[in-house]
């Protein structure tokens, strides 16, 4: 720079000398002044002097030279330089003239500067001369110079963070490289002043650190447990040490361990019978802990195996089972609950609930025998056979289900299935034929089911020569079958077992079987079609979805056969979850099994490299199915009644439950309503123990499947008596009926109606009612295979039996055969007894009972006249005899009384205490009117007490003439 201005100063004193020479020779102002063509300066803001490279000097070639001997240079006006003039718009600056004659000036600020404002400043410049003479005329103006000024910053800001406050939530027990950022910014316009070169935590002892760009992290795993948020203080420096004006608080929450899985999830979901379908996951979601995920698949398992077969179903035999699936007629139900008329399974241990089905436990040592006639003993038609098996993982041998072999003599198996290695296997050997050809003989399956200690549903549909095997609904193709030749005709028996196969031969039993069985069943001449087999083995418990509309399309949903398992696939989670909490758990049973469900989740999630990224635990929990309101089923109708002996014997017979009814009830408890001021004493007996709630009766209808009428005492005689149904009125009903002589049955699935219609046809029938009494009757029916079962409703039927009118006129002086067995003391005249077997109606209605009471009083005021008339003849022989007892004889002449012979009397109490009021009677002591039916209660009181030894001994037999005497 020096240099430059060295040789600059030389070229300007060339020029000033040659000036000097040309301003001698002529004084006029011939030249424009000169000046740079541009300039660089700089100034700092709060500062008006600007430092110019190069410095600010204007020459013109006019001004004089005056040479002395030291060589000194003097300048005329007309080369003076008068002054600077700067151009454009809102210029801050000026231009100052230092030296006229030098033309040396300079550039300052006229107002204090700001670089945040404005850092560069670029203008034009321009100098001019004095001109010629005092007035300056012929002014000359040199070209224009560009002048670019800097503006320089000083340190007057201090850094400011952007944000009031920051925060961050962190998982414990992770080291993160950054938890978040800071950031301060500085409003100078420098880089040195602007840039934020440090940050620092200003609060002490805290596991957290912060860089120079602002981030912060923690210098330890964190613990939730040990401190759940941290408060932070920073600050900021800039690179002019300036420190931030105020620091910044920065909170930083510690959350526990994400743990990928489900969330809101309830372990105990309860159920309560008859409300329908039950959301189970109402507000669970799935937690990924960020993860970026590019699928989900859940599989949600209901455990049902150890309700019933596998699930809840109806507990109702079989065989109404079938026939509510749509099965035709024609069913033989081999393994049945044991009972008066299938009593071939009373040895076979069961599980002996009726929640569920009825199961029969086979150990490798039991086998029943199927009695004759149950199913035909040779099956040509198309056939069905259908079980329910639970069989585990057995050994190499023969394992009989079902087996009809020779009964004496051979070993030959006729038809026969059996489970071998794993293998379900139908052996059907044909029998014999005009062609001795091989034909198929064994039907080979294998099958993972039939060891898998689950229980399943077999249903073999035979057609020969081809068999259709349907495994839970799902057919199933043998494959494997062998040929033989047909059996060689013989007459020799056969025998049906389930459980083994007997050995005619060797009278035993072999291949026993090891498992449960259920629901064995042969239908002869009729195959089941899909529809039916579907029927018996769908659950009426499971799970279910309703898909809502947003989201139906983004996720799938599939269910295996009997609902029991559902698998959910899709890529967002928030529709996922939204189908997750639409889930529920319905029992379409009016009275479920009670009992836990066990309830899994399985999930798999997959991220963008299509690999499994984080692993979701199973969630396990469990429907609690409540126990259900336990109807009480009520029989009620006439228990007592007496009947004539000629209807007894007539075609109709005697209707045995003219007027029953089928009541059924559920009792809950509710809670007293309170009055309104009595709130206060309620809010303070809540935790009284005494305080009770009230107990409500509720009638419900519900189907029965079986009502059962049996004859108590002696079993039913058929040669002379019966109980009869019109058996249109009860298949027209869907009914079954069947009879033995200990009763009648009716079953099948009907509502109580029904039932209760078809009990009331029920007649009883006796063709020999001489030596009959009475006769009882007991009655009760049951719903699901016995689970509920009504009271014991038991009838009574008295016979009565009357004597000819013209027997009692040919004896009128003689004591009836008849009357011969009877020896009591007194007569009964109250009740049934009196009345005429032509009056006795059905029902007995309110005027019956109240002809029976007149009648009854009627003929007590005339015997007690008739005693008062023997009592004064008992005193006069009591004061001659000293009190001892004579038998009755008084002059009966006029008098014809018919008293019912076969009537029996059983409490002696009774007659001592009648003898008693008559004799209290005629010592004038009134008595009030005796009734017929309070009779009867008196004497019903007395019936359990012993008999008493001295009334025995006064037993007498009454004697009178009644040949003249008309009723």
């Amino acid at each position: 720079m020096q240099i430059r201005r060295y040789k600059h100063f030389a070229s300007v004193v060339g020029l000033v000398l040659g000036l000097l020479c040309a301003v001698e020779a002529a004084k006029v102002n011939k030249h424009k002044p000169w000046i740079e063509t541009t300039y660089h300066g700089i100034v700092t803001e709060n500062d008006d002097k600007v430092l110019l490279d190069p410095p600010l000097i204007a020459l013109d070639k006019d001004a004089p030279l005056r040479y002395a001997e030291s060589f000194e240079v003097t300048f005329t006006k007309e080369g003076e330089i008068c002054g600077f003039r700067i151009h454009g718009q809102n210029v801050p600056f000026e231009a100052v003239v230092l030296d006229k004659s030098t033309g040396e000036g300079v550039i300052r600020a006229k107002d204090k500067l700001d670089c945040e404002l404005q850092k560069e400043h670029t203008f034009t410049i321009q100098a001019y001369d004095c001109g010629e003479g005092p007035d300056g005329a012929n002014m000359k103006k040199s070209h224009k110079a560009t002048v670019h000024i800097q503006v320089n910053d000083i340190n007057e800001y201090s850094p400011v963070f952007k944000e009031k406050s920051y925060k961050a939530t962190v998982i414990e027990g992770k080291k993160y490289d950054s938890i978040l950022k800071v950031e301060a910014v500085d409003a100078d316009c420098s880089f040195q002043f602007s840039q934020i070169c440090s940050y620092e935590i200003v609060t002490p002892d805290v596991p957290f650190t912060v860089d120079k760009d602002g981030f912060i992290k923690n210098t330890e795993k964190l613990n939730y447990s040990k401190e759940r948020m941290y408060k932070l203080t920073v600050t900021a420096y800039d690179c002019g040490k300036n420190r931030a004006s105020e620091d910044v608080l920065v909170k930083i929450n510690i959350k526990p361990t994400c743990k990928p899985g489900w969330q809101g999830f309830n372990k105990r979901i309860e159920y309560e019978p008859g409300t329908g379908s039950l959301a189970l996951f109402p507000s669970m979601h799935l937690e990924t802990c960020e993860e970026p995920i590019t699928s989900i698949q859940a599989n949600i398992e209901l455990e049902t195996n150890h309700i019933g077969k596998g699930c809840d179903r109806d507990t109702y035999s079989e065989k109404s089972l079938h026939k509510l699936c749509g099965a035709s007629a024609g069913t033989v139900e081999l393994l049945p609950a044991p009972s008066s008329s299938a009593n071939w399974t009373v040895g076979l241990p069961t599980d002996n609930g009726h929640d569920s089905d009825q199961v029969f436990e086979f150990n490798g040592t039991q086998a029943i025998k199927v009695p004759e006639g149950v199913v035909s003993t040779s099956l040509k038609e198309p056939f069905t056979v259908s079980v329910w098996m639970r069989h585990g993982p057995g050994a190499r041998e023969k394992e009989t289900i079902l087996c009809n072999s020779d009964k004496t003599e051979m070993n030959r198996h006729h038809y026969s299935l059996y489970v071998h290695n794993c293998h379900l296997i139908l052996l059907l050997r044909q029998d014999p034929a005009e062609a001795e050809n091989y034909k198929p003989a064994e039907f080979h399956w294998k099958l993972d089911q039939v060891c898998d200690k689950e229980w399943h549903h077999y249903v073999l549909n035979v057609e020969f020569p081809s068999v259709a095997l349907f495994v839970d609904g799902a057919t199933f193709e043998p494959f494997l079958v062998t040929e033989d030749y047909p059996l060689h005709s013989s007459k020799i028996d056969m025998q049906l077992t389930i459980g083994a196969c007997w050995q005619g031969g060797n009278a035993r039993m072999s291949q026993f079987f090891r498992g449960n069985l259920a629901g064995l069943m042969i239908r002869s001449g009729k195959l089941e079609n899909k529809k039916v087999i579907d029927c018996l083995y769908t659950c009426k418990e499971g799970l279910d979805v309703q898909l809502p509309e947003e989201v139906a399309s983004a996720v799938k949903v599939a269910f295996n056969p009997n609902q029991s398992s559902l698998t959910v696939e899709g890529d967002d989670i928030e529709a996922f979850d939204k189908v997750m909490q639409h889930i529920s758990y319905l029992n379409s049973r009016q009275f479920p099994t009670p009992g836990i469900r066990h309830l899994r989740v399985s999930t798999t999630v997959k991220c963008f490299n299509e690999e499994t990224c984080i692993l979701v635990p199973e969630a396990a929990g469990y429907v609690m199915v409540l126990q259900p309101e336990e109807p009480k089923i009520s029989l009620s109708g006439i228990d007592h009644f007496a009947r004539g002996a000629a209807e007894f014997e007539s075609p109709e017979g005697v209707t045995l439950f003219p007027e029953l009814r089928i009541v059924s009830t559920i009792t809950r408890e509710v809670e007293a309503e309170t009055e309104p001021e009595a709130t206060e004493a309620t809010e303070g007996a809540e935790d009284d123990p005494t305080v009770q709630e009230t107990v409500v009766s509720e009638e419900i209808m519900h189907n029965l499947d079986t009502c059962e009428v049996t004859a108590l005492g002696d079993e039913l005689d058929g040669e002379h008596e019966t109980l009869e149904v019109d058996q249109a009125q009860v298949q027209q009903r869907g009914l079954e009926m069947t009879s033995s002589n200990l009763g009648l049955v009716l079953t099948g699935v009907n509502t109580m109606a029904n039932y209760e219609q078809v009990l009331h046809l029920i007649r009883y029938k006796n063709w020999h009612t001489e030596a009959l009494f009475d006769r009882k009757f007991k009655l009760f029916c049951s719903e699901l295979n016995g689970r509920y079962i009504s009271n014991d409703f038991k009838v009574e039927v008295n016979v009565i039996h009357t004597a000819n009118p013209m027997d009692h006129a040919n004896n009128a002086m003689v004591q009836p055969n008849f009357i011969n067995p009877v020896h009591h003391a007194s007569v009964d005249l109250s009740g049934h007894n009196l009345v005429n077997a032509h009056q006795a109606s059905v029902v007995p209605s309110a005027a019956t009972i109240v002809i029976v009471v007149c009648v009854s009083f009627l003929v007590f005021m005339i015997i007690l006249g008739v005693f008062r008339i023997r009592s004064a003849h008992q005193r006069t022989m009591r004061d001659t005899e000293g009190g001892k007892e004579n038998e009755m004889d008084w002059d009966d002449s006029a008098l014809t009384i018919t008293v019912n012979p076969m009537e029996t009397y059983e409490d002696q109490h009774s007659s001592e205490e009648e003898e008693e009021e008559e004799e209290e009677s005629e010592e004038g002591e009134e008595e009030d009117d005796i009734t017929s039916a309070e009779s009867e209660s008196s004497e019903d009181e007395e019936a359990g007490e012993p008999e008493d030894q001295q009334g025995a001994s006064r037993q007498q037999q009454l004697e009178w003439d009644d040949s003249t005497l008309t009723y």
